[in-house]
């Protein structure tokens, strides 16, 4: 009975010392997906790799025409060679076909690489800035207010604009 006691008293004691405590805590929020939809290095790097990935889909697009106009050629002189040949053609288109699935899998997983090779520092910098200005004003939290990050209601500080000065925006 006197540790329950005591565990009561300990619980009203914590529980009234983090009321204190998050009444005094300053709290702002920033839309983090407006502020990377709109910042210039991360528009810089979309379009980089938007550049690449049409470099991998017109190799790509290559790679599968070579294969069509094979495959209608060998298609329309399979009557005329012998079963050997067809054997090998057979076996020749089946290995283009590996190939071009193989290249478009690499290729893929390079894009995604390269994206995140781009994209990470971006982050980091836009991660840098806000703990920057939210220090700056003393806050102690910052929440995402983007749609679907869990804020219901952002009605306190929106640290945006200078988040955006820190980063250089123009």
């Amino acid at each position: 009975m006197k540790q329950l006691k005591t565990l009561l008293i300990a619980a009203a004691l914590f529980i009234g010392a983090s009321q204190t405590i998050s009444a005094q805590a300053k709290v702002a929020h920033i839309n983090v997906s407006d502020l990377m939809t709109n910042y210039p290095d991360m528009k810089t790097a979309q379009a980089q790799v938007k550049k690449i990935g049409e470099t991998y889909d017109a190799q790509y697009k290559t790679m599968v025409s070579e294969y069509q106009a094979k495959l209608k050629k060998y298609e329309s002189e399979a009557a005329t060679v012998t079963e050997a040949i067809n054997e090998t053609r057979s076996k020749e288109m089946q290995d283009m076909g590996q190939r071009i699935q193989q290249y478009r899998e690499n290729a893929g997983k390079e894009l995604q690489q390269k994206e995140l090779d781009l994209v990470k520092p971006i982050m980091e910098k836009a991660r840098a800035a806000i703990q920057k200005v939210a220090k700056t004003k003393g806050y102690q939290y910052v929440l995402d207010s983007t749609d679907g990050s869990g804020v219901i209601l952002a009605d306190g500080p929106d640290l945006l604009g200078d988040v955006k000065k820190e980063l250089g925006f123009k």
